[in-house]
């Protein structure tokens, strides 16, 4: 049994076996009461007990199981993207005949269409809604077609005889836009009417299920199944402390810890979150549920009555829902990530060849034969993957490696080792990891199966961070959180990355890290 001691004088912490410390000649470690937990054996958390289980078991604890691979086909297309499609079209439709017919000039009438559907696109027209109306969206309309007009105007002034522009007759440019606008509105109402029509018909109808059965959640329930116009079937509710079940118009299936089951077994791909007494911890759960298993969430808004719609807010009836926007590394941004991996790592390995080289001689010469060290780690979904790395120093045995925490003052690390570990160059070979797409550039930095095991069992969010692949470097890194620092702290800094990821922030990592290296900080 491996046993976790504490260095009091070295304000380091040791795991491993009471041989492993005698041979390191490691005689002054005690017991830190705060990782007292590890001192037992450790055993994973059981899963859920299925339905019909045996009730007098003891129920296991709650982890976060936000990193597991979904298990269900997608939702159908109609779900989330069913409105984006036809107005896209529709738009690009009405570009196309307003283009024929007023014979504008194809530059002008292209330029235009692009710049429009870009607009569009940034100011979330094309986005799916609930509420359908071709008058809520026209001041938005107007707004980004006056933009339109005049970037396309002076993008092309160089291009079309400007002598037109000044000129009494008139000319195609002058009427396109116009027009354009007209044919926009009118292929949007006829759309949107489409929609509203299969909707009401039951033709497009998403099962939806209610997290709150109290009055808001009827109520909610009533209106849904009152007006199919917004393409929600009312299906169940989930609550946690459920009351008067027998009044609920809709059967209560169950808590909602058992969200993720309910989801999967019932093809259910909308969530509606009414007041109830939800922990903040359990709707940490419910939101990465609900993005993990691809299922469009909406939540009513504490004192409703009150709330100003605005934004990307829909309404149901005189009821404002919130529209949680699923997590920024399911956008369309993140297949860029990977291309910046592949070129980067790819770039790196060529600038840095001959100097991780010498470092592999170097490595020859210090510790012998074996100069790549490979070992298992835990990846995105809890894949297993092997890390490569620079040896800098030799374990007891495979075992001890796999187990064994690192501690800065190993006597098993040579000054070659030593540095190698402060300037985080033994990292290098990782990006041979990157190149064949193991791992990222950026991301939360991957450990072994042993301490997954052991910290998931701890803290409830650590599971969270392999929603994502694995990095040479991270948030957690940056802040200085390696080696023996807290736990709790990285997993932290690892999901507000994977939460608030961009391209921008990646950059501003790396700028950091390469900062880092150069000052021989790191860990």
């Amino acid at each position: 049994m491996l046993d976790l001691y504490f260095d009091a004088e070295q304000h380091d912490f040791y795991f491993g076996s009471e041989e492993l410390g005698r041979a390191l000649d490691v005689t002054d470690l005690v017991p830190d009461s705060e990782f007292a937990p590890f001192l037992e054996e450790w055993t994973p958390p059981a899963e859920p007990a299925a339905p019909g289980a045996d009730p007098g078991k003891t129920e296991p604890a709650d982890h976060d199981d936000a990193w597991e691979k979904p298990t269900r086909p997608p939702a159908p297309w109609s779900v989330f993207r069913g409105v984006r499609p036809l107005t896209f079209a529709s738009d690009v439709v009405a570009c196309v005949l307003a283009a024929v017919g007023t014979s504008a000039s194809g530059l002008f009438a292209v330029t235009f269409t692009g710049a429009l559907v870009v607009l569009f696109s940034t100011r979330r027209l094309y986005r799916s809604r609930l509420n359908l109306s071709v008058l809520d969206d026209l001041p938005a309309i107007l707004g980004q077609w006056i933009i339109a007009t005049t970037l396309t105007v002076v993008a092309t002034s160089l291009a079309v005889d400007t002598q037109r522009w000044l000129a009494d007759e008139p000319h195609p440019e002058t009427y396109f836009p116009l027009v354009a606008l007209a044919l926009i509105v009118l292929g949007r109402s006829i759309a949107y009417m489409v929609i509203r029509r299969a909707r009401a018909a039951r033709r497009v109808s998403h099962r939806t299920l209610i997290v709150g059965a109290g009055q808001v959640g009827q109520q909610l329930a009533a209106t849904f199944a009152d007006h199919p116009e917004y393409g929600l079937n009312p299906f169940c509710f989930l609550d946690p402390k459920p009351s008067n079940s027998e009044e609920t118009q809709l059967p209560i299936l169950g808590k909602p810890r058992e969200l993720a089951r309910i989801l999967q077994e019932n093809s259910i791909h909308i969530v509606v979150v009414a007041f109830s007494g939800i922990r903040e911890e359990e709707m940490v759960r419910i939101i990465r549920t609900c993005d993990r298993l691809e299922t469009e969430l909406f939540v009513v808004p504490r004192l409703f009555e009150l709330h100003h719609v605005e934004g990307d807010m829909d309404t149901v009836w005189g009821v404002p829902l919130i529209r949680l926007r699923r997590s920024t590394y399911r956008s369309w941004t993140w297949p860029v990530k990977r291309v910046i991996d592949v070129v980067a790592s790819a770039a790196a390995l060529l600038v840095l060849g001959i100097p991780m080289a010498v470092l592999a001689l170097l490595v020859r010469l210090d510790t012998g034969p074996g100069v790549i060290f490979r070992q298992e780690r835990v990846g995105v979904d809890g894949k297993p993957l092997t890390v490569l790395k620079f040896r800098s120093l030799r374990p007891a045995d495979e075992q001890e490696s796999d187990t064994n925490w690192s501690i800065e003052q190993d006597p098993r690390l040579s000054t070659l080792g030593r540095f190698l570990r402060r300037s985080s160059l033994d990292e290098l070979p990782q990006l041979f990891n990157i190149l064949r797409g193991d791992m990222s550039v950026v991301g939360p930095r991957p450990e072994r199966p042993h301490f997954v095991s052991v910290f998931q069992g701890r803290y409830r969010s650590y599971n969270a961070r392999h929603r994502v692949p694995c990095g040479l470097t991270g948030m957690a890194q940056v802040h200085g959180l390696r080696g023996n620092t807290s736990i709790e702290e990285r997993a932290r800094w690892d999901n507000y990355y994977i939460q608030n990821w961009s391209l921008w922030l990646d950059t501003k990592i790396i700028l950091r890290t390469l900062g880092q290296v150069f000052a021989r900080s790191g860990g």
